[in-house]
């Protein structure tokens, strides 16, 4: 029998031929990445008490962005904690103010097909659109891969989501994820590998193919993961660094194959309060919104902004409604500002924010207040998880959102796609 992509990772990591579902194994870590939030501040002082040290600082990451710009003194103080540990323990590869953990590593080429990679985030999946295998993990197991390089896995079943045909307009990667997550809900892929493939997959772009990885974890999935194409292969090609690309063989096991045809997609929306929540966007036509997001790991990207610039070009956002943007990064940032993309959106009465996590998790500007309603290109919609626990939060596509802020209700995008 063969392997799957994952099951690969899995056996090169632990030094062995082969490896089945259900088997636990020691591996050797080829990345391990923090953020602010969850690092340093949390792991410093257990180092300390050990007597140890990092095992190798070169294959450390740390992406300061949940709270950046600090905006009281105890974030002031995280980050300064931040810095002092990475200047200690002389780790070179740390970004602050530079954008969100999921996206700058990736940009950076740390990321690289065939590895195996942890990261201090629930979202740390989101690097599996490179071909790679990365899982979260909590700061106790962050801890010791800090020190000694590696950890222990049960090696995951994997369930294949094939996705076949082109996508209609006005649809995109966020409403192939949320149909995924309205079949499976959000505990259907727990501990499991979701492998997102077929040819509507391989059409996507890669800050497309992210959506679909960085939301695997809303299915209780252990990790998402994409086989890298030729669209991979060229973009880290250009990082000018060393990759070892691996691909499920043709007789690998999955526990269950779902097959998605995309001609019969059509734009969704997660309601309050769960991703799994899942309706048409043009069956939510008399929801009001005060507050339009486009921003975050998953909803922040190029893509995402261009996309939201194409429906806004010409248009305003709605008296009532406000529209914010974040990008996910500086790199993001200065692109969308470079081409005329962040003057559309400006022009259309959008507030720039900085590049950071920000709103999406309720941790800086943007947060909702009691009663009030969000449309967000984000990953997530429980209950207070933008602001007040009385807020209600919607998800949608970039495109989704971008529309809903012109009109003040939740609408479909199809309204605005331009032939």
């Amino acid at each position: 029998m063969g392997l799957t992509i994952t099951e690969k990772i899995m056996a090169r990591a632990s030094g062995r031929e082969t490896v089945r579902p259900g088997e636990l194994v020691w591996v050797n870590v080829d990345m391990a990445m923090m953020q602010d939030s969850g690092g340093p501040r949390r792991i410093a002082n257990h180092l300390e008490h050990l007597n140890a040290s990092v095992w190798n600082p070169d294959n450390i990451t740390i992406v300061s962005d949940h709270f950046v710009p600090p905006s009281n003194e105890t974030e002031a103080r995280i980050q300064a904690i931040t810095r002092a540990w990475v200047k200690k323990y002389g780790i070179k590869k740390f970004h602050e103010f530079e954008g969100i953990c999921h996206i700058v590593p990736i940009e950076k080429g740390y990321v690289r097909p065939g590895i195996l990679m942890v990261g201090g985030d629930s979202h740390s999946c989101t690097g599996g659109a490179m071909g790679a295998m990365v899982v979260a993990l909590g700061s106790t197991d962050m801890l010791g891969v800090v020190v000694t390089g590696k950890t222990w896995l049960r090696v995951p079943e994997t369930i294949k989501i094939v996705w076949e045909g082109k996508l209609p307009p006005g649809t995109y990667a966020k409403d192939m994820v949320l149909a995924n997550l309205k079949q499976l809900g959000t505990a259907g892929a727990t501990y499991k590998v979701l492998e997102f493939t077929g040819d509507t997959v391989r059409n996507l772009p890669l800050d497309e193919r992210i959506i679909l990885t960085n939301m695997s974890i809303e299915m209780g999935a252990k990790t998402g993961i994409i086989e890298p194409d030729e669209t991979v292969l060229k973009y880290m090609e250009e990082k000018k660094v060393e990759f070892n690309p691996v691909y499920s063989d043709p007789d690998a096991e999955y526990s269950r194959i779902l097959v998605c045809e995309a001609e019969e997609l059509e734009p969704l929306v997660a309601c309050p309060h769960s991703p799994d929540n899942v309706a048409a966007a043009a069956s939510l036509s008399g929801v009001s919104v005060d507050q339009a997001y486009i921003g975050g790991c998953t909803g922040g990207k190029y893509h995402d902004l261009a996309t939201a610039a194409g429906i806004l070009k010409g248009q305003k956002v709605a008296a009532g409604t406000r529209l914010l943007v974040a990008p996910a990064s500086q790199k993001v940032l200065q692109r969308a500002l470079a081409d005329g993309v962040l003057e559309t959106l400006l022009n259309a009465g959008a507030t720039l924010l900085p590049p950071a996590c920000g709103p999406c998790g309720g941790l800086s500007m943007g947060v909702l207040s009691d009663g009030e309603r969000c449309i967000s290109s984000t990953n997530r919609n429980f209950r207070g998880r933008m602001g007040s626990s009385d807020s209600e939060v919607y998800l949608g596509s970039a495109a989704t959102v971008a529309a809903s802020s012109v009109t003040g209700r939740i609408t479909d995008p199809r309204e605005f796609i331009r032939s």
